[in-house]
């Protein structure tokens, strides 16, 4: 069961999760290319992985299949055809600007025969000084002889939530928003398509990759078997949401209404999961700072076309309806009000990990929001982080769930 796709909420018992585990690439982190790989300081890596591996203990001590992207990926290449048509689109989509390095970088991958070690080289970066630069002839090599990476690292891979997301028996495959990010799609797209898991049941894909508009996992929230939350946030478009919608509602997958939040635009409020997540069917935690400008617009497939209303209506009001549960609360701020709230939104207070209705996975450090979460109930599991959370993330942003159990509403 835990090999097969199936999620319709956000908190039914979870039984199976993909996860990565940082790797050489938090080493590849150097402070001038920080900012462009989207991380505001540069991680340690024994630390990082130390944490994530508590992150995994915490998940298998609570019966969850822990799967790793990487792993996955690896047993993905099961033909030679495969593994060249990687090695090609991996290629095709580093930048690699000299024609010499590129076929040096063909020759390098092509010669790694291990799965494992191919799909951990991609990911890592490779340096310059890995390859046999002998001479520089050309424009372009001589102007960025200089450059450290011939391809760049992908530091942001802990974080599975954004690159795929798995939604009832499907995929959404995502064209992310930064262009450092989109190769990391290409790991998903090949587990989905090849793995042999998926054989003989190929899941439906909602999105593809490829699409022209970007949408990334941490907006997508499934509420229920059928109402999904997507944000319209500084990393995903109204059109992405609008395609999405379309192959998604038009399917027998039984969902039937989209809720948009539109948030603001800014790093802070990136994904719709760092400032809004669920916990129970009555109990969710939202970040104080969006409701005053929080728009909502709800879609549904009539007639073979999306339609969009406008919902003036708070937050509340709207979970309220369209799951139809009342009393619902929601975990906003302490006693100190908006000052703990924007502080411990930044350390992704907000983005728990549901294991189970009322059971979730928080950081340590956020003890204001965790307090507030204890005492309505919730059964908390304290990850201790330092390092993971440098690159902007929390449980629920480091982890992809495959398989949860069904909710009775």
């Amino acid at each position: 069961m835990s090999n097969t796709i199936n999620v319709f909420s956000e908190i039914g018992k979870l039984n199976s999760i993909i996860l990565h585990r940082p790797n050489m690439e938090l080493e590849n982190i150097v402070p001038s290319l920080r900012e462009e790989l989207l991380f505001d300081e540069v991680p340690y890596l024994k630390s990082a992985q130390k944490e994530h591996d508590e992150f995994a203990d915490i998940l298998r001590q609570n019966g969850v299949d822990v799967k790793y992207i990487e792993d996955l990926a690896a047993e993905s290449i099961t033909d030679e055809e495969i593994r060249k048509d990687l090695i090609e689109n991996f290629i095709g989509e580093a930048n690699i600007r000299g024609l010499k390095e590129l076929e040096l970088v063909r020759e390098l991958l092509s010669s790694i025969k291990d799965n494992g070690t191919l799909i951990h080289k991609m990911i890592e970066g490779i340096r310059k000084d890995e390859l046999a630069l002998e001479k520089v002839n050309s424009l372009q090599e001589m102007v960025s002889a200089q450059d450290i990476f011939t391809t760049y690292p992908m530091p942001n891979l802990y974080f599975t939530r954004d690159t795929f997301a798995l939604i009832g028996k499907g995929v959404c495959m995502n064209h992310m928003w930064s262009q450092v990010r989109q190769r990391e799609t290409l790991f998903g797209d090949l587990v989905f398509k090849h793995h042999p898991y998926f054989k003989d049941d190929k899941p439906s894909f909602w999105y593809n990759r490829d699409e022209k508009f970007t949408l990334e996992g941490g907006d997508i929230i499934v509420l229920s078997e059928k109402v999904i939350a997507v944000g319209i946030s500084q990393r995903t478009e109204p059109r992405a949401i609008e395609n999405f919608a379309k192959n998604i509602l038009s399917s027998d997958e039984g969902f039937e209404t989209i809720l948009c939040l539109v948030l603001p635009r800014e790093r802070t409020c990136m994904h719709l999961d760092t400032v809004f997540t669920m916990v129970d069917r009555d109990l969710f935690t939202v970040f104080p700072g969006i409701e005053s400008s929080l728009e909502i617009y709800e879609l549904k497939y009539k007639n073979g076309e999306i339609k969009t209303t406008l919902l003036n209506k708070e937050l509340v009001q709207v979970l309220e309806e369209k799951l139809g549960v009342k009393g619902i609360q929601l975990i906003k701020q302490g006693n100190r009000g908006i000052l703990d709230a924007v502080r411990e939104q930044w350390s992704d207070g907000y983005n728990t990990l549901a294991i189970a209705p009322r059971e979730v996975i928080v950081y340590e450090r956020n003890v204001v929001i965790n307090e507030l979460l204890d005492k309505a109930g919730v059964k908390l599991h304290i990850l201790k982080e330092g390092e993971l959370s440098r690159g902007r993330g929390g449980p629920r942003c480091m982890s992809m769930p495959m398989n949860r159990d069904k909710v009775i509403w």
